[in-house]
């Protein structure tokens, strides 16, 4: 895809970087990408993947915008209280970057739904709040081998890491047993998951890029209270009943 004038000036920052240039631009142009529970990690990513230029961005959340939501929901406004937040984030995107694509899903990720959406995308973020739409986006993806960048995170600490089926361990390798997640009673500041968001983000930015290196068989992990981060390398379940049978590199 060319870059129109108004794209050559609206990234020209980004151009800028080395082994980036018009190459990259138009690769993140041609891209779509999913993403999933578009609050306040979802969303905040969904929004500098908007302003990075992703051609199309397919956002997937159910349910209504509540009032303790908005310490950390930056593409929300207080008059959209009780409405769903999906098309509030799709508004706000939009009007932000008008030369993208943004689709709406009001539902959650599900078994009937999971495939079609997987299916639409070359990437997808994974930041839905709880592990059941977690463990079925992992599994699609493996299924349909699509990368998915895993972000989650719990009061002052988070994780981050980028899946590749074939090339890394999955979601089900790293959590065999799943965390006990209070999907509705976590702790939060804003400002922790917005960290995430930015550095989720750009992992799907140089996926689509190839202009640096996401974190591949490494897991990132993030206590903002320290401040600190860690990368620790993965390990691929020969064993593991959604990705066992794929031949993972040997440095995961």
């Amino acid at each position: 895809m060319n870059l129109t004038p108004s794209e050559l000036e609206r990234y020209h920052r980004q151009m800028m970087l080395p082994n980036f240039g018009e190459a990259a631009q138009k690769r993140l142009k041609s891209a779509t990408v999913l993403v999933t529970g578009v609050g306040g990690l979802g969303g905040t990513s969904a929004l500098y993947l908007a302003v990075a230029g992703v051609g199309r961005l397919i956002l997937v959340r159910g349910g209504d915008l509540r009032l303790d939501d908005m310490n950390r929901q930056v593409l929300m406004t207080n008059d959209w209280v009780g409405k769903p937040r999906v098309f509030k984030a799709r508004e706000t995107l939009q009007a932000i970057n008008p030369d993208i694509r943004v689709e709406a899903v009001h539902d959650y990720v599900t078994k009937e739904n999971v495939d079609s959406l997987v299916q639409s995308a070359d990437i997808a973020v994974d930041c839905a709040h709880n592990f059941t739409e977690r463990n079925l986006l992992n599994e699609a993806c493996v299924r349909w081998q699509k990368p998915m960048v895993e972000a989650a995170m719990d009061g002052m600490e988070a994780y981050l890491t980028t899946i590749i089926p074939g090339v890394t361990p999955c979601l089900s390798c790293l959590f065999p047993e799943k965390p006990d997640w209070n999907q509705r009673g976590f702790s939060v500041i804003g400002a922790v998951s917005g960290t995430l968001a930015c550095l989720s983000a750009l992992e799907v930015i140089k996926l689509i890029t190839k202009f640096s290196q996401p974190l591949l068989s490494q897991l990132l992990t993030i206590d903002l209270m320290r401040m600190v981060f860690a990368k620790r390398n993965s390990y691929h379940d020969p064993s593991c009943l959604v990705c066992g049978s794929s031949p993972c590199s040997e440095n995961s």
